[in-house]
Parts: C-alpha cells; sequence; structure tokens
C-alpha cells in the first residue's frame, strides 16, 4: 500500500509540473522576422526564462534556404559548442541564451532559421522539455535614388501621341515603384498602364490632363522611399472654352449694348496650349471683314450702325484646332447705371422688390386714413352734432380757443354761395385770410341752417 501511495504522489507532482512549469515560456524570441541589410551584422536574439545552473540543455540551429535546402549550422550543450565548419568564420554562437550572431549578411543567408532546444531540469530528472522556434530573416539590398526616362522628350499633342516613362534605380532589392503627378498618386485608369513591377507608366492616348510634372518613388523593406528628379510631361491642346468678356456695357446673352459715343474694349480668351492667335471679323449682309488680330478689340461707337455682329476665332498652330465665338453690338442709350449689368444678374433685387412693396403698401395707407380723416362729410356731421347754444355762439377769429377745432380741414363748394371753389386742407386759423371768397368754412358752419341740407351730405 505504501509503494501503491508512493507511485501516486510521483504521478500526481510530474502532472502538476507539466501543467504549471513545462506550459509555461522557457525561451522568448523577441522578433520572428528580420529585415536584414547585405553587408551587415545580424543578431537572432534569443531570452531563456531558466537558470543554466539549474538545468541541462541541447539543441541546434539550423538554417533553410528558399530553395528549400536545410542546413546545421550549430550543435551545442551548456558544456560545448560544435559549429559546421562552412559556417565557423560567419557565425557566433552566443551562451548562455542560446542566441545566433551572423556576422556579415549576403544573399545566400536569407531564409528560416530554427532553434530547437531540449532542456531538463536536475529536479526532475527524467522529464525533458522541448521547444521549438523559427525566425525567418530576408536580405536587402538599400534602394539608390530612382531616375526617370521619357519617351518621347519632346512635348506631345493631344489625341496623336503616346507617352511612356521609365523608372530605375542602379541599387536595390524587391524594389517597389509608385509614380506621382503633381504630387498625387496614380493608378491604373483605361489610359494608364503599368508595367509588372509598376517601373514603366505607359499613357495612351495624352490628353489636356496629362500635363504635369511626374516623378517616381522607389521603396524596399530597408529603405524609405526614394523620389526622383521631377520630369514634366508637355501637352499641345485647344483651344478650349472661347469666350469674349467685356468691362464695359450690358450684355444680355450674346449681345452687348453701349452707350453712343462709348469706347469699348473686348476681350477673346481661350485655354490652349500654345497660346492661340486670335482674329477679329466684322459680319455684314452676308460678307465678312477681317478687323484686326491680337486678343484685344477696340471699339469706337460713334462709328457704328445701331447695330453690328462681331466674330472672334481662336487658332491653335500647334493642334490645328480652331474655335469661334460670335456677338451682336448694339449702340443704344442705356441710362445711368447699367453699363455694368451681366446676362445673369437682375435688374430689381428681392430685396429691392419687397422694399418697393412695402412703400406702396405704406402709402395706400396713409391716402387712406387721410381720406377718412379730411373728408368734408365727416366734418360737416361733426358739426352739426353740436349743441344749438354752441352752434349760435358769435363769430370768432379762431385765435381765441382753437383747441378744439385744430385739425385739416377740406374746403368745399357751398352751392349759391361759391362757383366751384377749392382749396387744399388747411387749419382754421389761415382760413380767416381768405376774403376774396364769399365765406369761410366757418362762416358755411355757422349760417347753415338748424335744419342740414341733404345735398351737402350727399
Amino acid at each position: 500500500m505504501e509503494a501503491t501511495g508512493g507511485t501516486a504522489l510521483y504521478i500526481c507532482s510530474v502532472l502538476f509540473f507539466f501543467f504549471t512549469e513545462a506550459s509555461s515560456e522557457f525561451i522568448h524570441i523577441p522578433t520572428l522576422v528580420h529585415h536584414g541589410i547585405e553587408g551587415k551584422s545580424l543578431l537572432l536574439s534569443v531570452e531563456t526564462h531558466f537558470s543554466l545552473d539549474e538545468v541541462e540543455i541541447q539543441g541546434t540551429w539550423s538554417h533553410t534556404r528558399p530553395s528549400g535546402t536545410r542546413a546545421t549550422l550549430v550543435t551545442f550543450t551548456k558544456e560545448s559548442t560544435i559549429t559546421d565548419m562552412m559556417y565557423r568564420n560567419h557565425l557566433i554562437f552566443r551562451e548562455p541564451n542560446v542566441s545566433l550572431h551572423i556576422r556579415k549578411l549576403n544573399p545566400e543567408d536569407e531564409g528560416d532559421y530554427t532553434l530547437d532546444l531540449n532542456i531538463e531540469f536536475h529536479n526532475k530528472t527524467g522529464l525533458v522539455i522541448k521547444e521549438k522556434r523559427t525566425v525567418h530573416v530576408t536580405v536587402d539590398v538599400p534602394v539608390a535614388s530612382p531616375v526617370i526616362e521619357k519617351k518621347p522628350m519632346n512635348a506631345v499633342v493631344e489625341d496623336k501621341a503616346n507617352v511612356t516613362l521609365s523608372c530605375s534605380v542602379e541599387r536595390g532589392s524587391r524594389v517597389v515603384f509608385e509614380w506621382l503627378r503633381d504630387n498625387v498618386p496614380l493608378g491604373y485608369t483605361d489610359r494608364y498602364h503599368f508595367s509588372e513591377d509598376n517601373s514603366t507608366l505607359f499613357i495612351s492616348p495624352v490628353r489636356k490632363e496629362d500635363k504635369g510634372i511626374y516623378r517616381c518613388v522607389a521603396r524596399n523593406p530597408v529603405s524609405p522611399g526614394r523620389h526622383s528628379r521631377a520630369v514634366e510631361v508637355n501637352v499641345y491642346y485647344g483651344p478650349y472654352n472661347l469666350e469674349v468678356n467685356s468691362g464695359q456695357g450690358l450684355r444680355t446673352g450674346e449681345v452687348f449694348t453701349i452707350n453712343p459715343g462709348e469706347l469699348v474694349f473686348f476681350e477673346c480668351q481661350a485655354d490652349s496650349n500654345p497660346p492661340n492667335s486670335y482674329v477679329w471679323i466684322s459680319k455684314s449682309r452676308n460678307a465678312t471683314k477681317v478687323i484686326t488680330e491680337g486678343p484685344r478689340l477696340e471699339v469706337l461707337s460713334y462709328r457704328l450702325a445701331q447695330t453690328e455682329k462681331y466674330l472672334c476665332r481662336a487658332f491653335n498652330n500647334v493642334t490645328q484646332k480652331q474655335d469661334e465665338a460670335q456677338f451682336t453690338l448694339v449702340v443704344a442709350s442705356l441710362g445711368p447705371g447699367k453699363e455694368k449689368q451681366s446676362q445673369g444678374g437682375s435688374s430689381v433685387s428681392p430685396l429691392a422688390a419687397i422694399t418697393v412693396c412695402s412703400l406702396f403698401v405704406i402709402g395706400c395707407m396713409l391716402l387712406f386714413f387721410l381720406r377718412r380723416t379730411c373728408h368734408p362729410k365727416r366734418v360737416l356731421m361733426s358739426i352739426y352734432n353740436r349743441p344749438l347754444s354752441e352752434q349760435k355762439r358769435p363769430h370768432r377769429s379762431g385765435h381765441e380757443d382753437a383747441t378744439e377745432d385744430f385739425g385739416i380741414y377740406e374746403f368745399v363748394s357751398i352751392p349759391g354761395k361759391m362757383e366751384s371753389a377749392q382749396a387744399s386742407c388747411r387749419s382754421l386759423a389761415r382760413l380767416e385770410s381768405v376774403q376774396d371768397m364769399h365765406t369761410t368754412i366757418y362762416d358755411v358752419i355757422r349760417n347753415v341752417p338748424e335744419t342740414p341740407s341733404h345735398s351737402l351730405l350727399k
């Protein structure tokens, strides 16, 4: 029974060790991928998480080339190290952390480096822990400054030529190329074609928008982006977007209206490379006449008839393309403030229309108010409604107590007293000076019979 108990205890201790210490990481490699530079050294660093005094170790470093060839580089224990003769001057095995140092990298050093390590702890005799790690190593040559070659060297005509740009480097491995136009990366389109390694750009056919400054960027895992010198692609195109403008007169569509006697200048402009040659032509009764050449036309309106038709013709001598713009010049009096209106502008702004409408409504309301307050029928009715004693009071000049009757009055015609006499609204104080009339408004009111006449109220 005691033997059976001892065996069970030993098995439990082994399982406990297996699920705790054996499952922990005894070695660690910080970097599993190294991008080495040809001619430089490289350290494949390994960190050990145990003490060599407590263990026995045995392991190997091996190298597998991209072709699949495998070679054992170093075999080692805690007491001894055996390095393959072929690599004795090329490798250094570093104890106690079992790291491997490559002295001088060359392209043949590329591939996978595998560490196989067996670990046996002194206090756990018979239990061997196996560790295996693989590190991938690449060896690259730094990239030199790229150079662009352009064909053809000279400027090209749009839609009639192709352009080929080739980028190359004197030195560098696994180079990746990128193309920029005016510092903007270029991608594949129906006219932009790239070689398999992206080192060649083929533009077919060339268009106006291809004009610009081109650069090539070259990089690899051990070199940042290296830019080439700028190469200009010059494209002949046009004329495009031809138009005639003037800073004087009134323009409506293709019609310019100017004042009589005014000196007017017209400018003819179009997008073109190289610049266009311009011709101004006068058209009248199916006949044409060349007036002048150049982008500017000067017109004296007093030498013109009321209406004249003109034409500006732009011609590109390289592309052999031309464009025309026609317009009509009308001589008529514009009045002040109308010389700079354009076709798209409105003669009355929305704000001005709102202001005019508001003023009109306010004016109508004022007229209505004055009409109601100054109507003669209302004035007479207010007088007739006074007490009889007040109506028969002696005549006053209007200056003793005019506060009650102060206001605006309208002069009216009294049948039998006046012959169509009319006057504007005025105060009673001013009516006193009218001596040549038969009577005043105040007298009319005072002498009206007690029974009002219906003819006045109608």
